[in-house]
C-alpha cells in the first residue's frame, strides 16, 4: 500500500479490486512505448512477450507508428479492438498518468510501469506518483511499479521485463526492489538450475506492496516458498499481517538492504540510544516468523534451499565426508551458527562399523576415508539417512585420486527425497563440476565450502524455530474492573504532567505508573521541604537516598557530589541544602521540585533493564537485557514489538547473554523466570495501552530469586501539543478488548462473556470439541471429521492465534455451575477475504449441551 493513502481511504478505494493474477497469467498485454528500434525498453518487452513461450495476445502500442513487427500498432490501448488485461508501459514518466487514464477507460485490470522518473526524481516526480495512485484507486486498477524491471511468470511463459532471458520453472517466488537484483538472481539460477514460480520486480510500489504480493503467494498452490530482496517498507502493519499469516504455511526468506543507524534524534533514555532502527527490523521480522539474512550469497543458497529440500524439525545435522578436514570445519560452523552435531543412534553405530573399514572416524562427522568409492558413498548416505537422532546430511566430497565425483553424484540421486534436508558440498573446481550439476539436476543443493553447506543448515533451522513463534500470537486477559482502575490511575498520572506541560516524569511518577500495572517498585516519596524530608526518611528507616525532583529533570547524576547514602537526619538536612544548591548552578533547571526519597537498597540479585522507546517506522518497541551503570557499554539487550505474552516474553529473554544467569549460575539462586515473563507481560501492556509514553527506562529492575523490584525509572512522554490521533500505534493490533461484553442466558441465570478468542484458549477448545456431536461436526464441516484431526496441535494454534487485523473469532465462555471450571459453549468467526475486503467468510459453531438456548444468535449479532 503506498504511504500516500490514509487508513480510511484505504478501506474505501480497495473493495473488490483485481487480484494479482493479472500479472502472472493475463489472457493479453499492451506494450505501451514498443518501438522496433533495438537496445531500448519498449522493444526488449515487446520481443520477450511475443517471441518467448507465452501464449496470450501482445499488442503494440505506439502513436507514431501504424506497424510494427508485422502486426498492427495503435496509438492508444483504448484504440485496440480487443479487451486489455494488462499493460506494460515504458514511456517516459510525463506520459504515464495520461497513459494510466487511457488504460482505465479501456477496462484495462493491471499496469506494469517500467518507467523511472517518479519519487526518486524530487517534487514533480512525487506528484506524478500521487496523480497516477489516485488514479488506480478510482479506476479499479492495480499497478506494478514504477521504476522497476518488471515481472516474470515462467509457469505461464510470461516475460513481462526487459531483461534478455525468462527465468526456469520452479515454486519459489522471488520478489525484489531492485531490477539489478533480479537480473543478478536470474543469471545465477539459470547455472545452478534454480526455478521459480515468478519474478516481481516492485520499484517504488505506488499501489502493490509487500502484503498484496504475499498475501498472493501464500495462497498460489504452485509456490512453496516466498524470497525478498528489500529496501524499505512503507507499510509495516500490513507487512507483518500478511508475513504472519504466510509464514506458518510458507517459508519467506529476507534480505534487507540499508542495515544503518538509526536518524540521529534526541534521546532521553537508555532505551533510545540503544534501539538502533536495524535491530528494530530483525525484531520485526522475527516476530513476523520471516528469515533474515544479511549476505547476497546467503539469498541465493536459501533461494535454493527452499525450492529443492524441505525444512528441518531440529538443528541436528549428519555430516558425511571423505576427508577429516572439511568435516571438522563444517562443525566449527554449525556450532557458531546454532546447529548441533547429531549424536549417532546405536543402530546407525552398528551398520557403519559393517559397512566401512575399521578405521573410521566412529564419529560424527562420519570419515568414510579417503578411498571411499560411489558405492560405499551410497550406502553410508542410506544408512545416515535413516539415524532417527538426525534432522539432516550434509554429504561432503573433497577431490581424490581414487574417486570419480561424478559417479559418487549419480549414486546420489536417489537419495534426493529422505524426508529430511540433504545436501552437498562437492569441494573443487573443473573436477567436480560435472557431480555439483549431477546432484543440482536431483534436487540436491550444492555448496562450494562444506562450512558454508553446514550455515545453510542453520539458516534453515532457525527459520523452523522462527515460525513457531508466530503460533503465540500476542494476546491479553479480558479487563478485569481492577485492570480497569490501574489503567484509569496511569492515565492520571500522564495526563496530569501533560496539563502541566511536562514531557518528563518525576521519579516518583514514573513508579506510581509502574506500579499501577502490577511492577514491584521501590517505595518513593516526594518531599517539598527539609522538615518533610527528614520525616520521610524516619518513617522509611535509615540508610535513604534522596534525589533531585524537579518539572524538567529526574535522574541520580542530578544531586551533583551529594552523597547518596544518608544514615541519619543531619545527613537529610544536609544533603538537602546541598541539592537546594545546586539547582541554582544548573542551567535550564528553574524549578526546584523538591527531592524524592527512597529507601537504600542493598541486593544480591541481578541488574536487569526493561525500556521502551518509539521508532519512527514501527512504533513501540520493547527492550530487555543487563542492566546497570555499564548498560550502554555491554549492550547485552533484545529487542521486541508489544504486545507480548509469556511466551513471546520467554523467546525476548532468551535472546540475551543474562538468560544463562538468570537460570543460576555458580551457586547464585537462579530468578523466578516465570514471574518475570509476567512482568514484561504487564510491562508490555502498559506500553500498548499508554500511547503518550514516547520513552521508558526500568534500571536497574532487580531480580532475586522470586523477586522482582524496579529501583529506578524514568518515563518521557510525547510532546504534549501532539494531537492524540498522531500518536505512534503498535505494528501489532492489540487484542481487542473492546468486545469483550456479558450476556445473562434466559432461563439459565448464568452470565455468558462474549470475548475475543486468544492462544490460551487451546485447553479449552479441546473440551469445547470434545461435546460436539458428529451430526454438529458434519453440519459445521461438510465431513465426519474425527476428533484428533479437529483437536492436534497444529490446527488448534491456526484457530486460536489469529491477526485480528484479518479476522476476527468470539468465542462464548461461561463458569460451570458444578465445576466451577472456565467452559467455551460457542465460537463465531468472520474472515475477511484477502481479493474484497468487504466480504468475509462467515462460521458458527455452538456445543450441542447449549444449542436452542440462544447462544448461537447472541454470538452472531455480536460479531457482525
Amino acid at each position: 500500500m503506498s504511504p500516500v493513502a490514509t487508513d480510511t481511504e484505504s478501506a474505501k478505494l480497495s473493495d473488490h479490486r483485481p487480484p494479482l493474477s493479472v500479472f502472472v497469467s493475463p489472457a493479453s498485454v499492451a506494450v505501451v512505448g514498443a518501438t522496433p528500434r533495438e537496445g531500448t525498453v519498449g522493444y526488449t518487452v515487446y520481443r520477450n512477450l511475443t517471441q518467448g513461450s507465452y501464449r496470450g495476445s501482445v499488442y503494440a502500442v505506439n502513436p507514431n507508428r501504424r506497424e510494427m513487427f508485422g502486426s498492427m500498432s495503435y496509438p492508444t490501448v483504448s484504440a485496440i479492438p480487443a479487451a486489455i488485461e494488462l499493460a506494460v508501459i515504458a514511456t517516459p514518466a510525463s506520459t504515464v498518468p495520461a497513459t494510466i487514464a487511457d488504460c482505465i477507460d479501456a477496462g484495462v485490470k493491471g499496469a506494469i510501469v517500467l518507467s523511472a522518473g517518479f519519487r526518486e526524481a524530487g517534487a514533480a516526480g512525487r506528484e506524478r506518483e500521487r496523480q497516477v495512485f489516485e488514479l488506480a484507486r478510482r479506476g479499479n486498477m492495480r499497478i506494478v511499479g514504477p521504476n522497476c524491471l518488471g515481472v516474470m511468470s515462467p509457469l505461464t511463459g510470461l516475460n513481462a521485463t526487459f531483461a534478455s532471458t525468462l527465468a526456469r520453472p520452479g515454486n519459489v517466488a522471488f520478489l525484489s526492489q531492485s531490477g539489478a537484483f533480479c537480473t543478478a538472481v536470474l543469471d545465477w539460477s539459470l547455472r545452478e538450475k534454480v526455478g521459480f514460480s515468478a519474478m516481481f520486480s516492485v520499484g517504488s510500489m505506488v499501489d502493490v506492496g509487500w502484503a498484496d504480493l504475499i498475501d498472493y503467494f501464500g495462497q498460489d498452490r504452485r509456490t512453496s516458498g516466498i524470497v525478498i530482496y528489500m529496501e524499505s517498507m512503507d507499510d509495516p502493519r500490513g507487512f507483518l499481517s500478511a508475513a504472519q499469516d504466510v509464514a506458518r504455511k510458507k517459508p519467506i526468506v529476507v534480505i534487507k538492504a540499508g542495515r544503518s543507524e538509526a536518524a540521529a534524534r534526541a534521546t532521553l533514555s537508555h532505551t533510545g540510544a540503544l534501539a538502533g532502527s536495524d535491530d528494530v527490523m530483525d525484531a520485526v521480522f522475527r516476530r513476523a516468523g520471516v528469515f533474515r539474512v544479511h549476505n547476497i550469497s546467503d539469498i541465493f543458497y536459501m533461494a535454493e534451499l527452499l525450492s529443492k529440500q524441505p525444512l528441518p524439525k531440529g538443528p541436528r545435522l549428519t555430516i558425511l565426508t571423505n576427508a577429516g578436514g572439511p568435516g571438522v570445519l563444517a562443525t566449527d560452523s554449525l556450532v557458531a551458527n546454532g546447529g548441533d552435531i547429531a549424536e549417532l543412534a546405536p543402530q546407525t553405530m552398528a551398520a557403519l562399523n559393517a559397512l566401512l573399514p575399521d578405521h573410521w572416524s566412529r564419529n560424527n562427522p562420519v570419515d568414510i576415508l579417503g578411498d571411499a568409492d560411489a558405492d560405499r558413498y551410497a550406502r553410508a548416505v542410506e544408512i545416515c539417512a535413516k539415524d532417527p537422532n538426525s534432522d539432516g546430511l550434509l554429504v561432503v566430497l573433497a577431490p581424490q585420486g581414487m574417486v570419480e565425483p561424478a559417479d559418487v553424484a549419480a549414486q546420489l540421486r536417489p537419495y534426493a527425497r529422505i524426508g529430511k534436508p540433504i545436501i552437498a558440498s562437492w569441494m573443487g573446481g573443473e573436477q567436480t563440476a560435472a557431480g555439483e550439476q549431477i546432484l543440482n539436476d536431483a534436487g540436491i543443493p550444492t555448496f562450494p565450502y562444506a562450512d558454508t553447506a553446514a550455515r545453510a543448515f542453520c539458516y534453515m533451522w532457525q527459520y523452523s524455530r522462527n515460525i513457531q513463534e508466530i503460533y503465540e500470537t500476542p494476546s491479553l486477559p479480558a479487563d478485569t474492573p481492577e485492570q480497569t482502575s490501574r489503567r484509569e490511575r496511569a492515565r492520571e498520572i500522564i495526563d496530569s504532567a501533560r496539563a502541566a506541560g511536562r514531557a518528563v516524569l518525576s521519579e516518583a511518577e514514573s513508579k506510581q505508573l509502574l506500579a499501577a500495572y502490577g511492577i514491584p517498585v521501590v517505595d518513593t516519596r516526594v518531599a517539598r521541604s527539609e522538615t518533610e524530608a527528614v520525616r520521610i526518611a524516619d518513617e522509611m528507616g535509615f540508610p535513604v537516598v534522596l534525589k533531585l525532583h524537579s518539572d524538567t529533570v529526574t535522574h541520580k547524576s542530578d544531586v551533583g557530589g551529594v552523597s547518596l547514602n544518608l544514615f541519619d537526619a543531619d545527613a537529610v538536612r544536609a544533603a538537602w541544602s546541598a541539592i537546594r544548591t545546586s539547582v541554582a548552578e544548573r542551567a535550564g533547571l528553574h524549578h526546584f521540585g523538591g527531592v524524592s526519597v527512597q529507601p537504600m537498597i542493598r541486593h544480591s540479585g541481578y541488574e536487569l533493564i526493561l525500556g521502551s522507546s518509539t521508532d519512527p517506522q514501527f512504533g513501540p518497541v520493547l527492550m530487555f537485557g543487563s542492566g546497570g551503570q555499564m548498560v550502554e557499554i555491554c549492550r547485552d539487550r533484545a529487542l521486541a514489538l508489544p504486545p507480548l505474552n509469556t511466551t513471546l516474553a520467554r523467546r525476548m529473554m532468551e535472546e540475551t547473554k543474562i538468560f544463562a544467569a538468570l537460570r543460576g549460575v555458580r551457586g547464585r539462586k537462579a530468578a523466578d523466570l516465570g514471574a518475570l515473563e509476567q512482568l514484561l507481560v504487564r510491562f508490555s501492556q502498559l506500553v500498548v495501552d499508554q500511547r503518550w509514553i514516547r520513552e521508558m527506562d526500568v534500571n536497574p529492575l532487580i531480580a532475586s530469586g522470586g523477586e522482582m523490584l524496579a529501583l529506578d525509572a524514568r518515563v518521557v512522554l510525547h510532546d504534549p501539543g501532539t494531537p492524540e490521533e498522531q500518536l505512534p500505534r503498535t505494528v501489532i493490533r492489540p487484542y481487542p478488548d473492546q468486545y469483550v461484553t456479558v450476556w445473562e442466558m434466559p432461563d439459565a441465570g448464568l452470565n455468558v462473556i462474549f470475548r475475543p478468542i486468544r492462544p490460551e484458549d487451546e485447553p479449552m477448545m479441546v473440551d469445547f470439541h470434545g461435546g460436539l456431536s458428529d451430526h454438529t461436526v458434519y453440519m459445521r464441516y461438510f465431513t465426519a471429521m474425527k476428533l484428533s484431526q479437529r483437536t492436534t496441535h497444529e490446527r488448534l494454534t491456526r484457530v486460536c492465534c489469529i491477526d485480528y487485523d484479518r479476522e476476527l473469532a468470539l468465542v462464548a465462555e461461561i463458569r460451570d455451575p458444578d465445576t466451577q471450571q472456565k467452559r467455551i459453549i460457542g465460537v463465531a468467526r468472520l474472515v475477511r477475504l484477502r481479493n474484497s475486503p468487504a466480504d468475509a467468510e462467515f462460521a458458527l459453531l455452538v456445543s450441542d449441551a447449549w444449542q436452542r438456548r440462544h447462544v448461537g444468535s447472541e454470538l452472531a449479532r455480536r460479531l457482525i
